[in-house]
């Protein structure tokens, strides 16, 4: 019998590194390493004077990485007799997006280097910085009135969140930072980079899961946007994109091997493969057995919900949602992406007022909504706090919390939260249906997901949908682990892979039909809130809303008493 094979997949999220170490065999995990980043407030470095902003140190990164891989090895060591460093046979890596950095033309950081140290705008820009919504705007409206079949893929606008909208804030607001990056390069691909020792940013392997869903990039059109185009924005980004890149990549095609250098840093054999960098979230949904008609949502900070369709006939036409990239997930099929700007956010956000800040009372605040039955808080809530991604892709909105009186509790705003974010999620899959995707069962993950069964009990009673618990915890490290196992040869292809790797759902939620019905009647009420608040020129009918909050929340209270 041959020795087992074992691969580690990397997982970049927004405070920590996670280094999973899977047997290629069966999908065992037998070891795990998780590194915090050690610059910032929890990773993330913050300027008080501008709100929106969200950096990353890139060194920090690399320190975390060193320090999961080896955590994840000692781990193996001491749950699987078997393993030995030797035997990892490919490293694959996901991370947070658009999370994009810039570097000089030997592909360094400028933020590692002495002069951009601690120049904020030198750093990584994280995925939740913000300060780029009038960029945003800014390309949206040229591309509606120039290129609007850009749009045509991303939801009809484009995102403070994402790629060019970034570059270009740095490009007004930073020109100095602009002037010495040689290139841009998204985290998730950059992270690859490093470990094949690429030193020429033009012959980094990009991955189209980024490209494609956060930098406008599509083969129809010829790959990024065009020059022309990019000129109307700043006359500096045609000749940046001259050193960007001009094709990406699916998994199907390595970033490159292990060079020797980070080999011996990581204790790992050299010339392994590694696979491009996808965005966390994509590899999430691989680690949940993603397939045409299985919608994945990824719930932690923030929320992503990603599903795959088979390419047929003309492309698809889908509204009301992030995007979607024929190969961002599975190879050949066209992966399709949504999302919530903040899920745990939200939830952290009340946690912290009601708790006085620290320690946030999580339990507290979910045992008190968790006795309440729905419509007896009597609270309507949008969860806008950080925009809106999907369905309205607009960052400019707030939150809104309705219906609070003098007996109205922490407990009842805790529960106004999770039930406003689950609404938004319903919202999400309606659009996708809308667009003819059919979706037939959803699949949970992420750190919301494995903390909250309130939560989840709440979305299945939302949606009127059967939920499953994700089949791991570590559903982006596992799907960056099957996707290195299909690099290593370990299997042919992803879907082989997670035939053979994944293990069945760990925990089913059904929606209890009473809970269902009320909540049909709040959502009619939250979608007349999103009328009004989301769309310019409606005008619904809002007089009802307070009184319908009270009458119901004094039914239910009938009802149990």
């Amino acid at each position: 019998m041959s020795d087992p094979l074992y691969t580690i997949g990397l997982d970049f999220g927004t405070n920590t590194v996670r280094a999973l170490l899977v047997r290629t065999a069966d999908g065992e995990e037998v070891g795990t390493g998780v590194a915090p980043y050690p610059s910032g407030e929890e990773g993330i470095l913050l300027d008080p004077a501008r709100p929106h902003l969200a950096r990353q140190h890139p060194g920090d990164y690399l320190q975390a990485l060193v320090a999961a891989v080896h955590a994840g090895c000692e781990h193996a060591h001491s749950h699987d007799p078997a393993f030995r460093e030797h035997r990892v046979a490919a490293l694959g890596t996901a991370a947070t997006s658009s999370s994009p950095l810039p570097v000089d033309a030997a592909n360094r950081a400028l933020g590692q280097q002495d002069h951009f140290r601690d120049i904020l705008d030198a750093q990584c820009w994280l995925w939740k910085d913000h300060t780029s919504h009038e960029e945003a705007l800014t390309l949206t409206a040229r591309a509606r009135e120039l290129r609007p079949q850009f749009l045509e893929r991303c939801g009809g606008s484009y995102s403070s969140e994402w790629f060019w909208s970034k570059i270009l804030h740095c490009a007004r607001h930073a020109p100095e930072v602009f002037a010495a990056a040689h290139s841009w390069v998204e985290l998730a691909d950059w992270i690859p980079s490093q470990l094949a020792g690429i030193t020429d940013p033009t012959r980094i392997v990009r991955s189209v899961c980024g490209a494609g869903h956060k930098a406008l990039y599509a083969e129809k059109w010829g790959g990024l946007p065009d020059a022309a185009f990019l000129a109307t924005l700043h006359p500096g980004l045609p000749a940046l994109r001259d050193r960007l890149y001009e094709r990406a990549h699916d998994l199907a095609t390595p970033a490159g091997t292990l060079h020797p250098d980070w080999a011996e840093r990581l204790g790992l054999p050299a010339g392994i493969p590694l696979t491009v960098g996808q965005i966390d979230v994509h590899n999430g949904a691989i680690g949940c057995g993603v397939r045409p008609g299985r919608l994945v949502r990824v719930i932690g900070t923030s929320s992503c919900d990603t599903t795959v369709i088979p390419p047929a006939g003309e492309e698809p036409r889908l509204e009301g949602i992030s995007g979607y990239v024929r190969g961002s997930i599975l190879p050949g099929l066209f992966g399709v992406e949504a999302g919530q700007t903040a899920v745990g956010d939200v939830f952290g956000w009340w946690a912290g007022i009601a708790s006085g800040h620290a320690p946030r009372d999580h339990a507290g605040l979910a045992e008190g909504a968790a006795r309440l039955r729905p419509g007896e808080s009597g609270l309507l809530a949008l969860d806008w706090n950080n925009g809106n991604r999907d369905p309205l892709s607009d960052p400019r909105l707030s939150g809104l919390l309705l219906g609070q009186t003098l007996h109205t509790s922490a407990a009842d705003i805790y529960r106004a939260c999770l039930e406003s974010v689950a609404m938004t999620g319903r919202m999400i899959l309606e659009a996708v249906e809308a667009g003819g995707v059919r979706i037939d069962e959803v699949v949970c993950t992420g750190g919301v997901a494995e903390k909250s069964p309130l939560f989840l009990q709440i979305y299945a009673d939302l949606t009127g949908r059967e939920l499953a618990l994700a089949p791991s915890s570590q559903s982006v490290a596992l799907g960056s682990a099957l996707a290195g196992a299909v690099l290593a040869g370990a299997h042919p292809d992803l879907p082989a892979a997670q035939a053979t790797m994944l293990r069945p759902a760990r925990a089913r939620f059904h929606p209890v039909p009473a809970h269902t019905r009320v909540y049909e009647r709040l959502y009619l009420h939250h979608q007349a809130l999103v009328r009004a608040f989301g769309f310019p020129g409606t005008t619904p009918d809002l007089y009802p809303v307070m009184k319908d909050l009270l009458a119901l929340k004094e039914e239910v209270q009938r009802e149990s008493s």
